[in-house]
Parts: structure tokens; sequence; C-alpha cells
């Protein structure tokens, strides 16, 4: 089944480790291809009640340094670590390439529900042009009854273990989120309304403001977010 949706796998080759017998989603957010195919990614698909289209471009830095491209390799680093304490980890795209596009956002909702994950954390960078916008934040679902009424609560409690793992990481709190924690609940985002099992997206920091963007532009950068989540993941497992 999987291998028919085009998903990753990737699983300790011995079943051992503090996180072994846990299964966890990684969605790389986007797909470096996704401009070159305008129509695939417009097209509208459910997100939880409505429509939204497949996916979107995602941003990129100042210098050019794309998004899909951060949360590829921040992932791939992320889903290694994961690997090597016994986990077994689902990434919701298998490659970062610009002949290629999507998944769309319903598919990597749900990804997580067929195989009974742990949880799932959907990777991102924002895109502000407000002034001085920089940090990061982690968008939880909001309680909808008969989409996330069941999830909401593990999701925050998942949303605050990642927030921590950052924040204690020294990576800056978003200054541009309404609340100043770092925490945002959104209804309108189908990768988190489509999900059964717990669900956060993180937004790493802002590629438009010259710091969050030398961070993420940086091998050491990035193995900084990988290790953060890292810990916020372990924390929630617990």
């Amino acid at each position: 089944m999987l291998a028919t949706l085009g998903l990753s796998v990737a699983t300790a080759l011995v079943a051992s480790g503090p996180l072994a017998g846990t299964t966890v989603v990684l969605d790389p957010g986007h797909q470096l291809g996704n401009a070159n195919f305008p129509a695939e990614i417009s097209r509208p698909v459910p997100a939880g009640g409505f429509t939204k289209p497949c996916n979107s471009t995602g941003t990129a830095t100042d210098g050019g340094y794309p998004e899909a491209t951060l949360n590829w390799q921040v992932s791939r680093q992320l889903r290694a670590r994961l690997v090597d304490l016994g986990a077994s980890v689902v990434m919701t795209r298998t490659s970062n390439r610009a002949d290629r596009w999507g998944p769309c956002v319903d598919v990597r909702g749900r990804v997580g529900n067929r195989i009974d994950a742990d949880l799932k954390v959907s990777i991102h960078g924002d895109g502000s042009y407000a002034a001085g916008a920089r940090g990061f934040h982690v968008i939880a679902p909001a309680a909808r009854a008969g989409w996330t009424g069941d999830i909401a609560r593990p999701s925050m409690a998942l949303a605050r273990s990642v927030r921590r793992g950052l924040a204690r990481s020294g990576v800056p709190v978003a200054n541009y989120i309404a609340g100043g924690d770092g925490l945002d609940v959104r209804s309108d985002l189908g990768t988190l309304n489509l999900s059964d099992v717990p669900t956060v997206m993180v937004e790493l920091g802002n590629m438009r403001h010259p710091d969050d963007a030398r961070r993420m532009t940086s091998a050491r950068g990035r193995a900084a977010y990988a290790s953060a989540l890292l810990t916020g993941i372990r924390r929630f497992l617990r």
C-alpha cells in the first residue's frame, strides 16, 4: 500500500532502542518542482469539509534557497536520527526534484491514518514580508467536530513539546504570530484537518529574514533544527 502511494519507509534493522515500536510520519512541505506543474498543484482537493489547492510552490530565501529543499534536508536528517533510536519513519515524499510535484495536501494529511502512526510532523519555512518578522512557530489543528475533535488535545501536547525542543536549542520564537508564545491554532490546513493521529505543522523560521535565512542555509543550522525536532518528538512519545 505505501509503495503505491509513493511513500518512503525507513525502519531500524533491529527493533531496539528507546523509540522501538513507534511510527512517525514526517511531511517535508511542498516539492521542488511544484512551480513547473501549475495545473496539477492548483487542482482543488479535500481539505477537511472544504477544498483547497493540491499544493503550492512554497517560499525561498532572498538568495534563492527553496523552502522545499530546506524541508527535505531537515526531514532527512530527522528521519536518520529517529531510525537510529529504533523508530519506523514514513516520509510523505521520496525526492526533492524539479521534475516532480506534490503529493497533494489531502494525501499528506491522511498518511498517518493508514499506518496508525504515533504522530505526524509537517516541516516548513515561512515567507512573511512583515518588517522584522523572524523566528519559529508551531501550528496545531483546531478542535473541529467530525474532523480534528479527537486529536486536538494530543496535537497541542505535541506542539508544546516541539516548541520546547526548538526554544531550548536557541532558535528564536516567532515575533509576528499572535500570542508571542510560538504556538498557533488553525482550522484551514488540510494537512492537519485530515489527520486522525496527533499532528503539527512547524514553521522553522521566516526565510525572508536574514538571520533565519543564514541558519536555514547552513549545514550546522539544519542539523540544529533536526536535533531540536527530535527532542520535541521524544518528549511527546514519553
